[in-house]
């Protein structure tokens, strides 16, 4: 089978592929078109977010058995064309599941205690004890709305600091913590998104959303940008019904996650670059040295145990 690298992803991956017996490619600078025209040749394709896989890309992928995103989402990929034509899209949320919960656990930390905040001061000559007293983690109730890979390894480190964990996930019947949104609603402390990018779930973070809480929130978003309206946000934190918000991701994202479009730069964005109630990493969470290897190594147990393998 021949197989084709569409984005760079650790080299662990197109090693075992070879070992294996498969015949790789990488392309990791060609444009889309120019792909488009030798993409027939090609029995599956690797690809993290460069671009997207639509109907009009699958349709000239005549040979394709399967695409494997190194990631977790698949929002990039047209999945429904891609089942229509027996086209096996796997994922790697398993390969970056701790990496994003040990994330979403620093950024509020850092949040709550001031750490960023208070480490420029000390940088800048500026020696603040009372101004920087932080609160603590423990004793807070904690919504995690989405419960697979992500949102349960978000619970599972959140062991030992004596929270109330509340899950809410629409498409599991039985897990850990179960609880309805209206509990969230009513009990939350802290929401932290655990969720895929869906028609579903785009901008689930509304106007309506903030303000079905009864307590002021704090808001953890590592899923993606676009889970959350950045004007609702900025709105929330400037009447306070949002405490702070560690945003890993952010709307204004470029498809590719590489950069935030130039029209992206707006005054809602602006906000809270320049807030002292946000923390913000440049979609990071899923990005360790470990995870990179442990992506690799998902892909390709999933590759080499399917039967289109064979």
């Amino acid at each position: 089978m021949k197989i084709l690298f569409i984005d760079k992803v650790h080299p662990l991956l197109k090693e075992r592929l070879e070992d294996k017996g498969f015949e790789c490619t990488e392309e990791h600078s060609e444009t889309k078109k120019e792909i488009e025209k030798t993409i027939y040749l090609y029995d599956g394709i690797i690809i993290r977010s460069r671009f997207e896989l639509d109907k009009h890309f699958l349709d000239k992928a005549t040979k394709l058995k399967f695409i494997a995103r190194a990631g977790s989402g698949l929002e990039n990929i047209d999945t429904k064309h891609a089942q229509s034509r027996n086209i096996k899209c796997y994922n790697a949320a398993e390969g970056n599941r701790q990496s994003v919960a040990e994330h979403a656990l620093g950024m509020i930390l850092s949040l709550f205690n001031n750490l960023n905040k208070s480490d420029q001061e000390v940088r800048s000559g500026i020696w603040e004890r009372e101004e920087n007293r932080g609160i603590e983690l423990s004793g807070k109730t904690i919504g995690i709305i989405g419960f697979g890979n992500n949102g349960s390894a978000f619970a599972e480190v959140l062991k030992g600091f004596n929270v109330t964990i509340l899950a809410f996930d629409k498409y599991l019947k039985k897990y850990p913590h179960k609880s309805s949104m209206e509990n969230i609603f009513k009990k939350a402390d802290i929401v932290s998104l655990h969720i895929p990018l869906t028609e579903e779930t785009t901008y689930l973070v509304d106007d309506k959303f903030v303000n079905s809480f009864e307590k002021s929130i704090y808001l953890i978003n590592t899923a993606r940008g676009k889970c959350a309206n950045t004007k609702s946000i900025v709105k929330g934190i400037k009447n306070g019904k949002i405490k702070g918000a560690c945003l890993d991701v952010l709307e204004q994202e470029k498809t590719s996650f590489e950069d935030i479009s130039e029209e992206g730069f707006t005054p809602e964005l602006q906000y809270l670059i320049d807030s002292d109630k946000t923390i913000l990493s440049p979609h990071i969470a899923g990005w360790t040295l470990e995870s990179n290897v442990k992506i690799a190594e998902v892909l390709f147990n999933k590759i080499t145990a399917s039967p289109l393998s064979e």
